[in-house]
């Protein structure tokens, strides 16, 4: 289990590797950061195949998932 806010992409099978290696794998301090940091990151994700993502806090579901598709 991972603790902290942290995404969890979609689909998992596949796209678990680039999104370990674009930072999608770091637990942040608080709800504001993880949005952030997906802010700035959603079209990296997007590119390596994440399709959606889902917030977490430590193993609540807190929303999502979310589509990555630019609108």
């Amino acid at each position: 289990m991972q603790h902290g806010w942290h995404w969890v992409p979609h689909p998992e099978e596949g796209t678990r590797r680039g999104f370990e290696e674009a930072g999608g794998t770091t637990s942040f301090p608080s709800q504001g950061e993880a949005e952030a940091w997906l802010a700035e990151s959603w079209a990296d994700l997007a590119d390596l195949g994440v399709d959606a993502v889902s917030l977490y806090e430590d193993d609540r579901l807190v929303y999502g998932p979310m589509g990555l598709a630019a609108g």
